[in-house]
């Protein structure tokens, strides 16, 4: 049972569904597994839980991630 933890900043569901479709067909492909076996788990994580260099994202110009 294939298990894939994606840490992202926020996307919208349209983007995650297709991103976990995409997901699925490659194992099933790769690893001849069944598609309802793999599972995908996305963490979505904010500026204010998220630093880079020292600098909280919330602190970062837009864009500058």
């Amino acid at each position: 049972m294939p298990i894939v933890t994606i840490q992202q900043f926020p996307r919208s569901v349209e983007q995650k569904r297709e991103l976990a479709r995409r997901i699925t067909e490659a194992f099933a492909e790769v690893y001849g597994a069944k598609a309802d076996s793999v599972q995908v788990f996305f963490s979505e994580v904010d500026g204010e839980n998220w630093a880079k260099g020292g600098v909280m994202g919330c602190d970062r110009a837009a864009g500058s991630r």
